[in-house]
């Protein structure tokens, strides 16, 4: 069947309506499929060529890109000097001119050709307008339903459009399923020979970020904030928060009463991941100690030169600094951007040595002891005595 070109006139308003497309922009990709048409029906496939279609009356115009030579050797991409003066009066030699084809109908192939690039231009240019509406909302964390669970991947419906969660923004140990609804960060947008695509993120620090942001409304006044977030989704996470205003506490201000702000944002995270809160501070060694919490800190000594630091705990603490597969000590690493290598204080331990034994002038003396020990020695020598009287009246009454 052949390309009715009216008919096709009239369906790119219908196409822009359906798609939320702009007209114009429908129109350019008509065109653009009705000029590789041109190509396969009456040119050649290297040729440029440029089609116009008016939707009034539906006429569509073929321009061809020609060189001007002396001699034409291929006329499908040149044209003579004395022609191309006909069309174009200072025309010269090496100039591109642009020959007009009135332009009729169009074969199967080539009507088939057409619909296969509209579609396909159509979509992308329909994804590339949804994802322009979502390059507002970069950097902030929005309602997705899970369309697709891949090996790899997670495809999320964002409503006009899709995104994709690829494994390293997951949260560890999170399960997912088709039609669960969630929170996802936006992220960005990636462009490859796919095209354009959403990133979204549920294991990144900013994600963390914008779930307490909901929760402490002090963060919005400035009476708070957080200085920076070290991150292992799904395990744990240490935060770094301070205070503007004299008086507030920041840390009890993001636990908020009972835990109830940073038990909501573990409810959305998932309660396998702990989150530890730690006051910032501009002191360095101070800032460290906080950092390592809840261990108990001996003494820091600092490198500033080479950001690096030694950190001394009581022995019966090492293992709390240094955390599980060296979580706690990594995560305050990243925060404080100091590489931390964690010693234990030799002869310390966080317990304080108790003497329990008496005093000089309190504790008697090896004779005074053994006196008040005389009257127990007796009953229990009296204790002895008749137990073994009773045992030997069972014995006679049992012969």
């Amino acid at each position: 069947m052949d390309l009715d070109i009216k008919q096709l006139a009239v369906a790119v308003k219908a196409i822009a309506e359906e798609k939320n497309l702009p007209e114009d922009t429908v129109q350019v990709i008509v065109e653009q499929a009705l000029a590789a048409a041109y190509r396969r029906d009456y040119g050649e496939r290297e040729q440029e060529v440029r089609v116009t279609m008016n939707l009034n009356t539906g006429d569509v115009d073929a321009y061809i890109s020609k060189e001007v030579v002396e001699e034409v050797e291929s006329p499908a991409y040149e044209i003579s000097l004395a022609q191309a003066q006909v069309m174009k009066k200072d025309a010269v030699l090496g100039d591109l001119i642009e020959v007009h084809e009135k332009v009729e109908s169009f074969g199967r192939v080539a009507a088939q050709t057409a619909k296969q690039v509209i579609l396909q231009r159509l979509r992308e240019a329909e994804r590339e307008i949804v994802l322009n509406e979502f390059e507002d909302k970069i950097g902030t964390v929005i309602n997705a339903t899970v369309a697709r669970v891949e090996s790899n991947i997670v495809r999320i419906d964002l409503g006009r459009a899709q995104g994709i969660m690829p494994r390293s923004e997951q949260i560890q140990g999170e399960r997912y399923y088709p039609g669960q609804r969630l929170k996802v960060f936006l992220k960005d947008v990636e462009r490859d020979f796919r095209g354009p695509q959403l990133v979204v993120s549920r294991g990144n620090r900013e994600f963390m970020e914008w779930l307490f942001r909901a929760e402490v409304p002090e963060m919005e006044s400035g009476a708070v904030e957080i200085k920076n977030i070290a991150r292992e989704a799904g395990v744990r996470s240490k935060i770094a928060v301070a205070s503007t205003v004299q008086g507030v506490d920041p840390v009890g201000t993001f636990v908020g009463g009972h835990g109830t702000r940073v038990n909501a944002v573990m409810s959305e995270v998932g309660e396998q991941e702990k989150i530890d809160i730690v006051v910032w501070a501009e002191d360095s060694v101070e800032y460290i100690t906080n950092a390592l919490s809840p261990t108990k800190v001996a003494r820091v000594e600092l490198d500033q030169a080479k950001t690096k630091a030694r950190v001394f705990v009581p022995e019966d603490q090492l293992s709390i600094a240094i955390g599980r597969s060296g979580q706690n000590v990594r995560l305050a690493s990243k925060l404080t951007g100091f590489e931390l290598d964690i010693e234990a204080e030799k002869g310390s331990n966080s317990m304080n040595n108790v003497d329990n034994s008496p005093s000089s002038d309190t504790a008697p003396t090896p004779v005074e002891a053994v006196a008040e020990s005389k009257p127990l020695v007796q009953k229990l020598k009296k204790k002895s005595e008749l137990e073994n009287n009773l045992l030997s009246a069972i014995e006679e009454h049992g012969e």
